[in-house]
């Protein structure tokens, strides 16, 4: 029989007097409660005083964001943000958790699975702002989501421990989809996006080759214009939900080798077209986001499936970019959540030299290591995903793209850590599939899967450098030409 992945109903005396997680019966409760901050207070005359008494989740020591835990809101979310937050973490709690395991040994998440996501309305909050209304009506939820909203999506779905659900679910869909909303033609839309949103068709981003990963611009697949048609020739590699995906947002060649980003165009590529071939990869983790070898032989694409204008799909690729290292960031830093969560509540049980591991200074070490950085990291975080928000789109792209490089370099960094120290705490059960270590054997598998896609982390450190040196150029070229605005620096 499978071991459960649940906790004991007991908690160890010595754990609680550390204050590191909730009493038995608190830890039991699920969504908004109310309880007092130290033992002996009422909450009511502690609210009477101003004191925040407000919690949501378990409790558990950096288990969730402050604000989660009776630290003030920082401003960016109100009561929409709330109920989404209850909406998805129940529906995480009931249909995820209890299953996410089995579905990665499958190596596939259930279809339904999909649509149940759908018609709660999450999916189009992914694709970027504002909500596609001519696509999938007015958002059911009853608001116009913003950052916010994707960020707690995102950050919720991802309690359930697995990259494999979370490219699964999103690796195709936030970054396959944005192209064709934003620039392909009308009918192309109106014939693919719905049924995408729905759930009921899925598609993916195929960019990536076997010569070709963050240098986008020596990719080698081919695009021939003859008469009304693209003759599509190349491979795809590492393209997550390939296996099952319905349409490509393909990145092709259409000028010379020698154009290099200028001769780039992006084809929307359907599956039924003669000439296109599947193949799923053998990963070292995410199993489930069905991660494909694509070839394209002599395939037949019409010409009005080309998105946007020809070899003018760099600049829609890097534009691309900006959003789905945003998604990455939000994950990974959850990940990064979970490790700490499931490395606390399992030093707070397992006893060695007759006391708890939390009760020994270096595992405390370890776990304040962890939530320092994870905190810090979410901080970053909600300050990129701020200016996200109130920026104009041209003015993010044209600021943002350092900063959200260098920010997925710090979330995949501080993964890789949480994931080793989290291990170090289980020992062995960190190397067994399943049980007690699960998401934690499992997260440690996947910490590539994070830091190499959407940008491998030196290219990101390069790019974040130089982005923000064109931005300090620009500045001062504007100071320059300001002699008032000079005059008062």
């Amino acid at each position: 029989p499978k071991e459960k992945n649940k906790n004991p109903p007991g908690r160890p005396a010595a754990a609680r007097e550390l204050g590191l997680i909730a009493p038995p019966r608190a830890a039991q409760r699920r969504g908004p409660v109310r309880s007092s901050m130290a033992a002996g207070f009422d909450p009511k005359m502690l609210a009477k005083m101003g004191v925040n008494v407000e919690t949501f989740g378990d409790m558990n020591a950096f288990g969730d964001p402050s604000w989660y835990q009776a630290f003030n809101n920082p401003g960016y979310y109100n009561d929409t943000h709330k109920k989404l937050r209850q909406i998805v973490r129940d529906f995480v709690d009931e249909e995820i958790m209890p299953n996410v395991h089995e579905w990665d040994e499958e190596g596939k998440i259930p279809q339904e699975v999909y649509k149940k996501i759908g018609q709660q309305g999450l999916l189009p909050m992914t694709v970027g702002r504002p909500w596609p209304k001519e696509f999938a009506g007015d958002c059911p939820l009853g608001y116009e989501p913003d950052y916010f909203h994707e960020l707690i999506v995102y950050d919720e779905l991802s309690r359930c421990g697995s990259g494999g659900f979370l490219w699964g679910l999103a690796g195709g869909l936030v970054i396959g989809l944005p192209p064709v909303l934003k620039w392909a033609q009308q009918e192309v839309k109106h014939r693919v996006v719905p049924d995408v949103l729905k759930a009921e068709k899925v598609i993916c981003l195929a960019i990536t080759e076997p010569t070709a990963g963050s240098d986008v611009a020596s990719l080698k697949t081919t695009a021939t214009k003859e008469g009304d048609n693209y003759i599509l020739n190349g491979e795809k590699k590492w393209i997550t939900n390939g296996i099952f995906a319905d349409y490509f947002t393909v990145a092709v060649r259409t000028g010379s080798a020698k154009d290099g980003m200028k001769g780039i165009s992006l084809l929307l590529v359907e599956k039924d077209m003669p000439g296109v071939k599947t193949r799923k990869m053998k990963c070292s983790g995410v199993w489930s986001s069905g991660t494909t070898y694509i070839t394209f032989d002599d395939v037949k694409v019409p010409a009005s499936n080309l998105i946007g204008k020809e070899n003018a799909g760099f600049k829609m690729i890097m534009s691309n970019f900006n959003h789905e290292r945003f998604a990455i960031c939000c994950m990974t830093n959850r990940f990064s959540r979970v490790c700490l969560e499931e490395a606390l509540k399992f030093a707070n049980k397992r006893k060695t030299f007759g006391k708890t591991l939390v009760q020994h200074d270096v595992i405390r070490w370890k776990l304040a290591e962890m939530a320092r950085l994870i905190e810090s990291t979410h901080a970053w975080l909600e300050n990129l995903t701020f200016q996200l928000q109130t920026m104009h789109h041209m003015e993010a792209t044209m600021k943002l793209g350092g900063a959200t490089a260098l920010l997925k370099v710090q979330c995949t960094k501080v993964f890789e850590y949480c994931a080793r120290e989290s291990a170090q705490i289980f020992g062995g059960l960190s190397y067994t599939r399943g049980g007690q270590g699960e998401k934690v054997e499992r997260l440690n598998r996947e910490v590539r899967a994070m830091a190499v896609p959407g940008g491998s982390e030196e290219v990101m450190l390069d790019l974040g450098i130089r982005q923000s040196k064109k931005i300090t150029e620009m500045a001062q070229t504007i100071i320059g030409a300001n002699p008032q605005l000079q005059a008062r620096l």
